[in-house]
């Protein structure tokens, strides 16, 4: 583990240190990321009292995606400012003594003064998994979304295809999104089958809320055969939230990976979500930026 008296904190501005942390947590028990006012249970809150007895101050996090209601994450990236002096293995092992057992702190790393979690941040990655069987899993029934018809995954990925690229995603954002302009660039986007699992994988500079279980929703009523394979195409030119369908369930989504230029390099760890670590076939290699 890092200690504090690095080149980076050294550099700390009035004397606070930037600390980076890798976080997952199950989002099944919680309302999203973000505190709200309301005093609801949220992963921001957890996260932040835990951290707030292991520097004896209040802790204030930013966070690379903010994750809604029911979402997982094994791939977060959050920073704090602090005048506490800690080891790294402090952070990490002092904030997991302190939460529940669906959150977890994974790394802790010293960062220089201008690294934001979310702004500095290139790209996102998440991944959408589907359990496609006739009966409902007993032992993943929060972990993923179930789907009980068959789906074709030929059809899916084939579809998958016309989303790439630089687009405006209008017809897949929420209506209470806040994002300033539609136009998102899709690095990947990926189907692929490994026993009764159908797992989504997508990367892009940025998302819009609900883009990806909006996209998931798109790709599961074609591969159903429900919709043609260009249904795809057809509701990403609409440009309108309703021609794309449902939204799939949060239950099966997961922040996976969070990336940054070479200028800010952070530990690298297993794409997840862990469940899915035997599947050679999402063995990870990190697609290049431009």
């Amino acid at each position: 583990m890092q200690n504090i008296d690095n080149s980076a904190a050294e550099s700390a501005a009035d004397g606070f240190y930037r600390i980076a942390l890798g976080v997952e947590y199950k989002g099944s028990r919680y309302r999203g990321w973000q505190r709200q006012a309301s005093g609801v249970r949220t992963v921001q809150e957890t996260l932040e009292d835990a951290l707030g007895k292991v520097a004896a101050s209040p802790v204030s996090l930013m966070c690379a995606g903010r994750t809604d209601a029911g979402v997982h994450a094994c791939g977060q990236v959050v920073h704090f400012d602090t005048q506490a002096e800690r080891s790294m293995k402090a952070w990490v092992m002092g904030a997991n003594i302190n939460l529940p057992h669906d959150v977890s702190v994974t790394w802790a790393k010293v960062m220089p003064p201008n690294f934001h979690a979310r702004f500095k941040a290139i790209a996102r990655r998440y991944r959408y998994v589907i359990y496609n069987d006739q009966i409902r899993p007993a032992h993943l029934g929060e972990e993923i979304t179930w789907n009980h018809r068959p789906l074709d995954v030929t059809r899916m990925a084939a579809a998958a295809q016309a989303l790439v690229g630089t687009h405006d995603f209008s017809a897949f954002r929420a209506g209470q999104c806040q994002a300033k302009s539609p136009i998102k660039q899709l690095h990947h986007l990926r189907v692929t089958q490994h026993g009764k699992m159908i797992v989504i994988d997508v990367r892009a500079n940025a998302f819009l809320h609900h883009m990806v279980r909006n996209i998931a929703g798109v790709l599961m009523t074609i591969g159903t055969g429900e919709r043609p394979i260009e249904w795809a195409a057809e509701v990403l030119q609409s440009r309108v939230r309703r021609t794309g369908g449902v939204t799939a369930h949060p239950f099966g989504l997961y922040l996976v990976q969070v990336e940054y230029r070479d200028e800010f390099p952070l530990p690298e760890r297993y794409i997840g979500p862990h469940f899915l670590t035997g599947f050679d076939t999402l063995a990870d290699v990190t697609d290049s930026i431009c």
